[in-house]
C-alpha cells in the first residue's frame, strides 16, 4: 500500500467483525486495546455520539481502524483508538488513517481533535508526539493531546 490518497473511511459493519477479531489475535493490539468482543462490537453498531471507522485501501481491503468521539459542545471530538493491520505495521497507516479518519464527513462539525494515552502505552506517546499532535500534560490519568492547529 504505498498510494495513502487512495485510503477512505467507512464505518464499521457487522461483516468487519470476522477480520477486526483476526486483527487482535496479535499480541499487540490485544494487549493495548482489546480484548474485543461482541458486547464492544454491539455497542459500537449501535454508537451514536461517534463512530468506529475502517479505512480502507484502493483495493478496499481494511488496513486501519479509527475510534471517535463526537464532543456535543463541539468543541474537540476525541479519538478513542487507532488500530493497524498488524502485517503493515510501521508503514505510515496509522498516521494517513489517522487523518483519513478525521476528514471523514460523517463528523458533526468540531474545533478540533484530541486523543488520550493510557500511561503504560509508550507506542501511543511516541505516535502521537511523532504526528506533531500537541502533548497537554496528564487529564484524569491520562496523557492529553490535542490535534495540531
Amino acid at each position: 500500500m504505498n498510494d495513502v490518497s487512495a485510503l477512505t473511511a467507512r464505518p464499521m459493519t457487522r461483516p468487519d467483525w470476522t477480520w477486526v477479531q483476526e486483527w487482535f489475535e496479535d499480541e499487540t493490539l490485544n494487549r493495548e486495546l482489546g480484548p474485543l468482543d461482541t458486547e464492544w462490537l454491539d455497542y459500537v453498531l449501535a454508537e451514536t455520539e461517534g463512530a468506529q471507522l475502517v479505512i480502507v485501501d484502493g483495493d478496499d481491503s481494511p488496513v486501519a481502524l479509527v475510534g471517535c468521539a463526537w464532543d456535543s459542545d463541539r468543541k474537540a471530538h476525541g479519538i478513542t483508538d487507532i488500530a493497524v493491520d498488524p502485517r503493515r505495521r510501521r508503514s505510515s497507516l496509522g498516521r494517513h488513517g489517522l487523518d483519513c479518519a478525521i476528514r471523514w464527513s460523517g463528523h458533526p462539525p468540531a474545533a478540533g481533535w484530541v486523543a488520550f494515552v493510557h500511561p503504560d502505552n509508550a507506542p501511543a506517546f511516541r505516535f502521537f508526539t511523532s504526528i506533531g499532535w500537541k502533548y497537554e500534560g496528564l487529564d484524569d490519568s491520562m496523557h492529553r493531546f490535542s490535534s495540531p492547529s
